[in-house]
C-alpha cells in the first residue's frame, strides 16, 4: 500500500455530487526508497505523506464494507426534495398494495391452505436434516529425534605424558581424606547414639508424667464422684424432708376438715335423710314391687274382664233385640185362612215364643258361664 497526499483524495470538478465514493488518483512515477527504514526519532523527517498505521489512512473504509457509503453533505433544499420524493414513493407503494386483489375469505366449513407456488419447491420440516460425513487422513510418521549438536572443533590438539608417581602418591594423598571421612562417620554415630539416649530419657519422663497425670485424673474423678454422691444425698434428704412436711400439713388439713365436716354434718345428715325419706328415695322394695308390677297387672286383668262382660252384654242385647223384632213382625201379620182339613199340628206362635226365649236363654247361658269363669280370675 503506497501513501498518497491529501490533495489526491479530492473529487474532480466534473464528477457529480450524488455519485458513490470511488478512489481516484492521478498517475505519477514511483519514488525510490531505501531498503531499510531510517533509524530516526524525529517523525517530521518522514514527511506528511508517509503513513505507517492503517487506522489513520483515509483510504481504508471503516465500518461495514457491505453498506453504502453516506453521500457528501447536501443543501437543505436538496434534502427536502429527496424526503418529499421518498414520501411519494411510499404512498404510491401503499396504494398499489391496497389496489391489488387479495384472496377471498373461505366459505363456511373450509379454510385456506398455504401452498408453495415457486418454480423450485422447498421441503419444510421442523427437524434439521443432519448428514454424517467421514474423512480419512494419511498416517503421519513420528518426527525423528534431533541429533545432538556437536560444535565444530577449533584450535589444535596437544598431548602430555605423565609417568607413575610424578604428580601424587595415592596412599599418601588419600590418608587425610580417609581421616576426615572416618572422623565424620564416628562423630555422626556418636550424635545418633546421644540422640537415641536423649529420646529414651524423654520417653521415660513422658511415661512418668502420663502415669502421674492419670493418677491425678483418677483421683479428681473419684473426688468429683464423691462430691456428686454427697450432693445427690443432700438433695434427696431435702426432698424427703419437704415431702414429710407436706404430708404433715396435708394430714393436719384433712383432720381439721374432717372435724369441721363432722360438726357441720351432725345436724345435717338426719334432716337430709328425713327429707329423702319424705321425698320417696328410701322405700320398701316389696311395696315398690307391688306398686310397680302387681297392681298394673291386676288393673289390666280387671279391665280385660270388664271388657269381656261388656262384650257379652252387648251381644245379649243384640240377640234380644233381634228376637223381639222378629216376634213383632210375626204378630203384625194377618192370620192365614183356616184350611178344610186339619193338617198336622204346627207349633203356634205362642209355642215358638218359648222356643225363642229358650234360645235366648241358651244364648244367655254362655255369657253367665263366662261370668262364672271370670269370677275366679277377679278373685285371684
Amino acid at each position: 500500500m503506497m501513501p498518497i497526499r491529501a490533495s489526491e483524495l479530492t473529487l474532480p470538478a466534473d464528477m457529480p455530487a450524488d455519485v458513490p465514493y470511488s478512489f481516484y488518483s492521478q498517475p505519477r512515477s514511483l519514488v525510490s526508497r531505501p531498503k531499510y527504514r531510517e533509524q530516526s526519532n524525529n517523525e517530521t523527517e518522514k514527511g506528511p505523506g508517509r503513513y505507517g498505521n492503517i487506522m489513520v489512512d483515509p483510504r481504508v473504509v471503516r465500518g461495514n464494507v457491505l453498506s453504502v457509503r453516506p453521500p457528501p453533505p447536501q443543501s437543505t433544499h436538496e434534502i427536502k426534495r429527496q424526503r418529499r420524493a421518498q414520501k411519494q414513493g411510499l404512498a404510491r407503494k401503499l396504494t398499489q398494495e391496497q389496489i391489488q386483489p387479495g384472496t377471498p375469505e373461505p366459505v363456511e366449513g373450509r379454510e385456506h391452505v398455504y401452498v408453495q407456488t415457486e418454480l423450485y419447491l422447498e421441503e419444510i420440516s421442523d427437524r434439521i436434516i443432519e448428514v454424517d460425513g467421514e474423512c480419512q487422513t494419511d498416517e503421519f510418521l513420528d518426527r525423528p529425534t534431533t541429533p545432538l549438536f556437536i560444535p565444530a572443533k577449533t584450535g589444535k590438539d596437544v598431548a602430555t605424558q605423565i609417568e607413575e608417581g610424578e604428580l601424587f602418591d595415592f596412599d599418601i594423598e588419600v590418608k587425610p581424606i580417609l581421616e576426615v571421612l572416618v572422623g565424620k562417620t564416628v562423630e555422626q554415630a556418636l550424635l545418633e547414639v546421644m540422640e537415641e539416649e536423649e529420646l529414651a530419657q524423654l520417653w521415660s519422663h513422658q511415661r512418668a508424667f502420663a502415669e502421674l497425670r492419670n493418677a491425678e485424673f483418677a483421683e479428681l474423678q473419684r473426688l468429683e464422684e464423691q462430691d456428686r454422691r454427697i450432693r445427690e444425698e443432700k438433695e434427696r434428704r431435702r426432698l424427703e424432708h419437704l415431702e414429710k412436711l407436706r404430708k404433715q400439713k396435708e394430714t393436719a388439713e384433712k383432720i381439721a376438715a374432717r372435724a369441721f365436716a363432722q360438726r357441720y354434718l351432725a345436724d345435717l345428715i338426719p334432716s337430709v335423710f328425713n327429707n329423702l325419706h319424705d321425698s320417696g328415695f328410701f322405700y320398701d322394695p316389696i311395696e315398690r314391687d307391688i306398686e310397680t308390677e302387681f297392681l298394673p297387672w291386676l288393673m289390666s286383668e280387671v279391665e280385660e274382664t270388664l271388657q269381656k262382660k261388656v262384650l257379652g252384654r252387648t251381644m245379649l242385647d243384640s240377640l234380644i233385640r233381634m228376637v223381639v223384632e222378629k216376634r213383632l213382625d210375626e204378630f203384625s201379620r194377618p192370620p192365614p185362612p183356616a184350611p178344610t182339613e186339619a193338617p198336622a199340628e204346627e207349633p203356634s206362635a205362642t209355642d215358638a215364643a218359648p222356643q225363642v226365649s229358650g234360645e235366648a236363654d241358651a244364648d244367655d247361658q254362655p255369657a253367665e258361664e263366662e261370668e262364672e269363669t271370670d269370677q275366679p280370675v277377679a278373685e285371684e
